[in-house]
């Protein structure tokens, strides 16, 4: 059976996909992949659409009825977060004045603005939500007072003249000592255990040949980031690919439940927010 993988374009996802999705493992299972923003990506998995999807885990507490995680693929890592970024000069004295202000977003269920709620104590008054990579300008255009930034943004906004009011991993990393949980790639629950403990291990192998064969991969990596600077592209894979891409661990599984917990205690996610992982077959 060939089932449905979606993804995003960023080079971390397709460089742990690259393989899976261009069948260059011997026995993996057939994938008809889909790739889009990490916005779409999220309300795809609030329809059901895909069996195989990666998710913000800002939307995970609505998605649990539907689907189960993967304990491989995600991200999650140190030093990573997302960033609240202005003009100079713009930056309140106080983080918290920043409620008043107008402030891009790259979705309502993304990580990080459920980060940024979490940091605020609350909703900001007005939000405006964009695609991730068009934050950068609005802010330098004076379309928005200051945007929340995600992706390989974290690498380019200073050469717009642009600076950070927050670092809201750093934030996260101080208040907990957990890993930012950033993304998941979750299976829908109608994927039967055995047949989603094969894909687990099928993406496992994809991001393994990745790193023994990154000369094979990287064209369609390069392919999926057109317009990125080859120098960016590689800090991108080097930061969000790592130890918790191969498993999420017992430290990785700590922080996720810290920050569901943390979102419902705060009112800003639903009850019931428990994410189930695939047991390790």
């Amino acid at each position: 059976m060939t089932r449905t993988l979606a993804y995003s374009p960023c080079p971390n996802d397709t460089y742990v996909f690259a393989a899976l999705a261009n069948g260059l493992l011997d026995g993996a299972p057939h994938v008809d992949v889909r790739l889009a923003d990490i916005d779409e990506l999220n309300a795809a998995a609030e329809a059901g659409t895909f069996d195989l999807v990666k998710v913000s885990y800002g939307a995970v507490p609505y998605l649990t009825g539907t689907y189960r995680a993967l304990r491989c693929g995600g991200a999650v890592g140190r030093a990573c977060g997302p960033l609240l970024i202005a003009k100079p000069g713009r930056a309140p004295e106080l983080f918290a004045d920043m409620r008043d202000r107008q402030i891009a977003i790259p979705g309502e269920h993304t990580t990080a603005f459920l980060l940024l709620q979490l940091a605020l104590g609350g909703r900001p008054k007005r939000v405006l939500r964009m695609r991730f990579d068009r934050i950068v300008d609005a802010v330098a255009n004076d379309e928005v007072e200051a945007g929340l930034i995600i992706h390989e943004s974290r690498f380019t906004y200073r050469d717009r003249g642009l600076i950070s009011i927050v670092d809201l991993g750093e934030w996260w990393e101080n208040l907990t000592l957990l890993p930012i949980p950033l993304g998941a790639i979750l299976v829908r629950r109608d994927v039967p255990d055995d047949e989603a403990r094969v894909l687990a291990q099928a993406i496992r192998g994809s991001l393994a040949f990745a790193r023994a064969h990154e000369a094979t991969v990287m064209p369609y990596v390069r392919a999926h980031a057109a317009e990125m600077d080859d120098s960016v592209m590689r800090r991108h894979i080097d930061l969000y690919v790592n130890e918790f891409t191969d498993d999420i661990g017992e430290v990785g599984a700590e922080a996720v439940a810290a920050l569901l917990a943390r979102a419902h205690d705060a009112g800003v996610a639903p009850a019931g927010a428990g994410l189930e992982f695939v047991a390790a077959g």
